[in-house]
């Protein structure tokens, strides 16, 4: 029996010894601590979930202390005060700003101060009292309760403004009503604005055409030994481009969409007459006037008219008026050339096979009057 319950006394001993060095452990952990602690009073004007004795302090995100007491002030029931301590050395100050933070998975609640300025003047106990830090109006709120408190402001706006919205989707049905009675315009008008700024796919690049000079040409009698040339026809800025025009009632022009000279149709038709000259064979040479500035004659024209008229019915019209010089700048003659061609259709196709009938008719006929004024 003595072995006994010399054993039971031993075990008690240890026990006893192990419970007082995990309870010297917490101490020197969580509330005392070997150096100076400083308390501090926190006043939060809210409640504060998951903020319990123990909870840690942390300044600047380093743990300097914890939470050594909480109380529900009676003047304040909707709010709570915290005393806190924390190391000595900490810089807590008049503007040290507290916040809540929520650490770990579990969410538990830990008291963060950041610290103010350096000249700002450092917390004072006031009639043996700890000094107080004050926390905004908003710390301690959750995520939760700021949902809660966000919806019911949603709520009291939708409510003051209930007309208002009432009249706002009133006009955004009326709207959508007129655009569904309208929804062939408003593809219209976007089409327009899709190939005003090149969008819409991608473009189909205009189809090209070449002008076709005089190839069957009556034989003459006569041969010139003397050199032609053939200058750039002149033209009024209409004229001078790569459009294949259309003459409108009133004397405005268009052009026949996706169709286009090869050439600029000065330049194209310049071509095309010494081209006329070459194929008649009566001219010892035929150039252009930047070929050869020493011509014995020159070939001066300019455009009047080389357009699609549509009314009454598709014609092509060339007229051109031209003059020869000779070597000397003194005109020998001079002539206006008009043919026109009837088409089939104003389409692009139908239309230049009458501009280029039209056009080699007119060739034609300038050929055999240069050769026989010279």
């Amino acid at each position: 029996m003595e072995t006994r319950a010399r054993y039971a006394v031993i075990g008690s001993f240890v026990i006893a010894v192990i419970v007082a060095a995990f309870g010297f452990v917490y101490w020197l952990h969580h509330t005392g601590g070997l150096g100076q602690r400083q308390v501090l009073q926190v006043r939060f004007a809210r409640p504060v979930a998951g903020l319990t004795p123990g909870s840690a302090v942390l300044f600047n995100g380093i743990r300097v202390g914890e939470v050594t007491g909480l109380r529900i002030e009676p003047d304040r029931p909707q709010g709570l005060s915290a005393t806190v301590a924390v190391d000595a050395g900490t810089p807590v100050r008049a503007d040290t700003a507290v916040d809540i933070d929520y650490q770990g998975l579990t969410g538990v609640a830990a008291i963060s101060l950041t610290g103010g300025a350096p000249a700002a003047p450092a917390l004072t106990a006031d009639g043996g009292r700890p000094p107080v830090l004050e926390a905004g109006p908003d710390i301690g709120q959750n995520l939760t309760q700021a949902a809660r408190e966000t919806l019911r402001r949603l709520d009291s706006l939708v409510d003051e403004n209930r007309a208002s919205f009432k009249t706002a989707i009133s006009g955004l049905g009326t709207f959508a009503d007129m655009l569904g009675r309208n929804s062939g315009r408003v593809e219209e008008v976007l089409g327009g604005l899709e190939r005003m700024i090149g969008g819409g796919g991608p473009k189909v690049p205009p189809k090209v055409y070449d002008l076709a000079g005089a190839t069957s040409l009556p034989a003459l009698d006569k041969k010139v030994e003397g050199q032609l040339a053939v200058p750039d026809p002149a033209a009024v800025l209409v004229f001078d481009s790569q459009k294949i025009l259309i003459r409108n009632p009133g004397g405005t022009y268009s052009s026949i969409e996706n169709a286009q000279w090869a050439d600029n149709l000065p330049k194209l038709m310049q071509a095309k007459i010494v081209q006329s000259f070459e194929n008649a064979g009566q001219l010892r040479a035929v150039s252009r006037r930047v070929d050869d500035l020493n011509a014995d004659y020159r070939l001066t024209t300019e455009i009047r008219r080389f357009e699609m008229d549509p009314q009454p019915n598709p014609t092509a019209i060339v007229e051109f008026a031209a003059r020869l010089l000779g070597g000397d700048g003194k005109v020998i003659d001079a002539r206006m050339f008009k043919v026109t061609a009837p088409a089939k259709s104003m389409q692009a196709d139908d239309a230049l096979a009458a501009l280029n009938a039209a056009f080699a008719q007119a060739a034609e006929q300038l050929v055999v009057w240069t050769v026989g004024a010279l």
